[in-house]
């Protein structure tokens, strides 16, 4: 899927989040944007799914070259974008397993087979070494940090996206829930080649175990620099102080 975000300008109340925001992102492409805490990062992520929380005052997202700005987020998820949140709330009453089926009845605009369902589901608990009793506990109630995110990818697998957002995907997480998250995302995209991804981030570790194509520096507002996997590492060295906004 590709993304192409325009000039894009946001607000909430009277702050100035985004200014003339401009990024494209090609199918089968993986971009990760950087930059020091309260510059629009996550901002950025809830926008593209439609957040009623922020306020779009100029500019335009496209997927495949078609506008999605009055598109609900309901109707953004159905075309296939997915956001994996920094912060995933609880839902309390409902299980794992019944927030995964209906929205993949949505999705597919049928009944999935509970028989197919439930021995996918099975696989995929497998892969992210969860215990399966929590396919029956209430969305993210009482999970660990680390539980959650990978609950997170858990939903991103059985629901097959075609556009991935990961927001902050490494905090909270030890190395080795970590190793295991990205392994998962690394084997999805492997047998998807289509499917495009935006990281979001703060450090460098999450760029060892899904190496993207394109970084991508973000102060006040919009990209200042632009570059391949050795941006990241600049990054790390010297931190953000050096990039000026243009």
């Amino acid at each position: 899927m590709n993304i192409e975000i325009k000039n894009l300008c946001v607000n909430a109340g009277e702050k100035n989040i985004l200014n003339d925001f401009n990024l494209n992102i090609e199918k089968g492409t993986i971009h990760v944007i950087m930059g020091p805490n309260g510059v629009g990062k996550s901002t950025l992520s809830k926008v593209i799914l439609g957040s009623s929380d922020y306020n779009i005052t100029k500019g335009d997202i496209l997927c495949n070259d078609e506008s999605i700005l009055s598109l609900t987020t309901d109707e953004r998820a159905k075309l296939g974008i997915f956001l994996s949140f920094q912060n995933p709330i609880d839902i309390e009453g409902v299980t794992n397993s019944e927030f995964i089926r209906t929205s993949l009845n949505e999705i597919k605009g049928e009944v999935v087979p509970l028989y197919d369902f439930i021995k996918e589901l099975d696989k995929y608990y497998d892969d992210l070494l969860l215990d399966k009793s929590m396919m029956h506990r209430s969305v993210n109630e009482n999970f660990s940090g680390g539980e959650k995110h990978k609950n997170e990818i858990l939903q991103m697998k059985m629901l097959k996206p075609k556009f991935i957002i990961l927001d902050e995907l490494d905090s909270g997480l030890d190395v080795d829930s970590l190793r295991i998250v990205c392994s998962n995302v690394n084997d999805y995209l492997k047998e998807n080649k289509d499917v495009s991804v935006l990281m979001i981030t703060h450090y460098q570790r999450l760029l060892d175990y899904i190496k993207p194509d394109y970084v991508h520096v973000l102060k006040d507002g919009k990209i200042v620099k632009s570059g391949d996997f050795t941006l990241a590492k600049e990054i790390d060295q010297y931190g953000y102080n050096e990039f000026e906004t243009k």
